[in-house]
């Protein structure tokens, strides 16, 4: 009475190793943890962070949207940034019944940037300056601690 073996290859399932007897193999950090958040992900969470900053002070920016894109657009022919020129945010005013916008551009600030707390200051920096130009204010009066240095 012998049982019928199945050929490895055969088994139904995914297949899984259990390489030298150290466990089945799986994510390096569970999804909570910060190393499981992309760079994209712990991007929109410094400008989040920083708009959370400024709302306390200024509560109308509930009124605004906060973007983060990969990189700002040519909207039309005859366009063009030279290395010095490419924008780092911008804003978008208010119109048929949309709410204004902050846009960050993540690549641009991160070409600029090495760390996570430069980064950090950078893109509250650009918050600052964009919701200023926004709400028609100097950058100082949004945030007393603007141009400050934080390193």
């Amino acid at each position: 009475m012998d049982k019928p073996v199945t050929p490895r290859g055969a088994a139904p399932g995914p297949r899984r190793r259990d390489r030298h007897g150290r466990g089945m193999r799986g994510p390096i950090a569970p999804p909570q943890v910060p190393l499981a958040a992309s760079r994209a992900e712990a991007f929109a969470d410094l400008v989040q962070d920083s708009v959370e900053r400024l709302e306390r002070r200024w509560p109308q920016l509930a009124d605004i949207d906060f973007l983060v894109l990969e990189v700002p657009r040519l909207d039309g022919p005859g366009q063009a940034w030279n290395d010095e020129a490419v924008p780092l945010g911008g804003t978008v005013s208010a119109r048929e019944g949309r709410p204004a916008r902050v846009v960050v551009y993540r690549r641009p600030v991160e070409i600029r940037t090495k760390g996570r707390d430069e980064r950090a200051a950078l893109v509250h920096e650009i918050v600052v300056e964009q919701v200023a130009e926004l709400l028609g204010l100097t950058p100082e009066t949004v945030d007393p601690r603007y141009g400050e240095d934080q390193g």
